[in-house]
């Protein structure tokens, strides 16, 4: 079975990454909208499930679950939202909402409840993916990667760091938002960390004969992960 593929509607870029960053770790496919029409592009479309902001641009995230409960969509949507007032609560759910999270909110907890949504709905919960490129697998259950058939000897922030990119193929990603989402949002070191590891990872790969090359430069940027 694929994995489990979400849309997060929220217009706060730093809540959305860390959202996306969590929801990955756990092996879901994560659509992004950053407003109330966007939103409903990706409910439309194929997605198992929406964390739906209810402060959203352009169409407040209460017309956006009225319009596809109006539609007869019966795709399973948690609310997240600021309004932690009851009768915000009780209108969003009386709507249709299948759950409710008011903001601050724990992100393990936000995963929790979508994986329980979805087991409800008839979705298995994601399964932990290998990913497969150019010689190179990616185990996420196993957290290793091998290439060659050799297991590569990466440390766990350099692991992740890989596993970042290649879960996002020819797509560039700054250093700063490789350090908040391997490294955490409280990480206050140099963004030259990033560079240092993607060396490490660089001469791991070249070691067993795979074209450590595969992580090219964005300069002044970041980094992407292209395979060949």
């Amino acid at each position: 079975m694929p994995p489990v593929r979400i849309a997060i509607a929220e217009d706060d870029a730093a809540i959305r990454e860390l959202l996306v960053h969590h929801f990955q770790r756990e092996g879901f496919r994560c659509d992004e909208a950053i407003d109330g029409a966007a939103a409903l592009r990706c409910a439309r479309g194929c997605v198992d499930a929406l964390i739906l902001d209810l402060g959203l641009p352009a169409i407040d995230g209460l017309d956006v679950l009225r319009t596809l409960r109006r539609e007869g969509r019966d795709l399973p949507v948690i609310v997240l939202s600021a309004r932690g007032d009851e009768i915000d609560r009780v209108v969003g759910l009386e709507i249709g909402a299948d759950d409710y999270v008011a903001k601050p909110f724990s992100p393990r907890e936000i995963v929790a409840r979508v994986k329980a949504v979805t087991r409800r709905c008839g979705r298995a919960s994601a399964a932990p993916l290998v990913l497969r490129y150019s010689g190179i697998d990616i185990d996420e259950a196993a957290r290793e990667a091998h290439a060659g058939g050799e297991r590569l000897a990466l440390k766990p922030r350099e692991f992740a760091l890989l596993l970042e990119l290649a879960r996002n193929p020819g797509v560039a990603l700054s250093r700063s938002a490789l350090l908040e989402r391997v490294w955490g949002f409280d990480f206050d070191g140099d963004e030259r960390t990033v560079d240092v590891h993607i060396r490490r990872i660089r001469a791991r790969l070249d070691e067993r004969g795979a074209p450590g090359a595969l992580l090219q430069t964005v300069h002044g940027f970041g980094y992407k992960f292209a395979p060949r």
